[in-house]
């Protein structure tokens, strides 16, 4: 791990940043706030990974997209030094065209470093999940976790030896955001030079800042709920591995002063034509009876029922008896700075993610630099980010509700300002730094170059 100190130069850094930016996606949210950390110490541009053309299928936009690679390439020559931000479907949609765009801009830098936001290539194939497939006669699924591994597998090897052999000729750094991934690529994988460290979005000044700025009435919604109601914030994009379906259990334990706050939306690549409702979306309003009778759940039973409803009975009708809508409530995507602002309002921040091999989370960094009491699902990742912050996050067992539900009424009260974490902005900045050392001389070369 980098010890933190920022290494000596003389003139500023021109460091070129590759990743996407004006995107509603955790690697832009990133960027931008790597950029701000940045500035005041080099000359950062960076180069927005034009999603509509790199992700479009169609033939003719692919040949634009190689050709948007193609110009982002020619001008990494202007610069020092070059930071990939590296989750690969940025850059394509098949495997061949991920791999020619990373060639051509690894080969087109410099000198190089390359955040890894993905590690591919080390997990074995899921022959569980394969047999539970074809039990089921899911041939098609049993399939496509088959063909998921082999192209995992391949893009990461194509990717290390692509690096591994830059690195004979060039300078090439790597950043992981764990000691496991660190220790991974450099002992299987064969690279050298590889740093590991936390994410961090926002500086201990940054946070007191927000903190007071924030208030209820910056969301309606919140300036209608009582003054004394206790915030339950859970954040992310909308998808099945967040397990928002855990909080929602948890809620139906904890007194009715306690409302869950989801804040997110589904994201931008995973929605579909003339789709009325995301399957997502629905399973969590089914979970929190929003929208459904009693006679939904009596129509779903295996077996026959009767029901006898009086005229007292009648609302049973028109909304379910568990109906949670007064305390579930969908607060939709916002800005970075908002998405900060909603963590510093919540008593407690509840991530129940799955796990689904990740190696990193940004709303659990947001949230302990929020200085907010964060409770997370046990999962390798978050086990991971907590070994940099020792006993600063509050576990609980994937899906269990019944453990988180105790864990929110406890109610520990949030450390806030009194928290204190040794891996932050300024050691995340000087690892950019020192990862983004330019050749020897190439400063000299640059001025030389500007003043001919």
């Amino acid at each position: 791990m980098f010890d933190g100190a920022t290494p000596p130069r003389s003139g500023a850094l021109r460091l070129a940043i590759i990743s996407t930016y004006d995107e509603m996606c955790g690697i832009a949210g990133y960027t931008r706030a790597l950029r701000q950390q940045l500035r005041p110490h080099a000359e950062v541009t960076v180069f927005d990974l034009d999603q509509y053309l790199l992700r479009s299928p169609h033939a003719r936009v692919q040949r634009l997209a190689d050709l948007h690679i193609k110009s982002i390439a020619a001008s990494l020559r202007n610069f020092d030094s070059v930071n990939i931000q590296l989750e690969y479907g940025t850059l394509g949609r098949t495997e061949n065209q991920i791999n020619r765009r990373l060639r051509r801009l690894v080969n087109a830098a410099p000198a190089l470093s390359v955040t890894f936001h993905t590690i591919l290539g080390h997990e074995p194939l899921d022959w569980a999940a394969i047999g539970r497939s074809l039990l089921r006669g899911r041939w098609d699924q049993a399939a496509r976790i088959v063909k998921t591994f082999r192209r995992g597998r391949e893009l990461g090897a194509r990717t290390y030896r692509l690096l591994h052999a830059r690195q004979k000729t060039h300078p090439v750094n790597i950043i992981v955001h764990t000691k496991r991934d660190a220790r991974l690529l450099g002992d299987v994988f064969r690279l050298k030079n590889v740093d590991h460290h936390p994410l961090s979005y926002v500086s201990p000044e940054q946070a007191r800042c927000i903190r007071q700025a924030a208030a209820r009435e910056q969301f309606p919604l919140l300036a209608t709920l009582p003054p004394d109601a206790r915030l339950v914030g859970s954040f992310g994009f909308l998808s099945r591995y967040k397990g928002f379906e855990t909080a929602l259990h948890a809620l139906r334990y904890l007194p009715e002063d306690h409302h869950l706050l989801i804040f997110g939306g589904i994201h931008p690549q995973t929605i579909k034509r003339e789709q009325a409702v995301d399957p997502y979306i629905q399973t969590l309003l089914d979970e929190s009876h929003i929208g459904r009778t009693i006679l939904d759940t009596v129509s779903e039973k295996a077996t026959p029922m009767t029901l006898n409803l009086d005229a007292s009975s009648k609302d049973l009708l028109a909304r379910h008896p568990e109906d949670m809508q007064h305390r579930v409530h969908f607060l939709g995507v916002h800005d970075d700075e908002t998405f900060l602002r909603a963590m510093a309002l919540c008593d407690t921040v509840v991530l129940p993610y799955l796990e689904v091999g990740q190696s990193s989370s940004g709303p659990i960094a947001m949230a302990l630099e929020m200085g907010c009491r964060v409770l997370a699902s046990r999962t390798l990742a978050f086990l991971q980010y907590a070994r940099y912050h020792p006993n600063q996050v509050e576990f609980f067992d994937i899906g269990n509700y019944a453990e988180l539900a105790d864990l929110i009424r406890a109610g520990t009260p949030a450390p806030r300002a009194g928290r204190r974490l040794s891996l932050n902005t300024e050691t995340n900045v000087a690892l950019y730094l020192k990862a983004n050392q330019p050749r020897r001389g190439a400063f000299s070369a640059r001025r030389a170059e500007a003043a001919a």
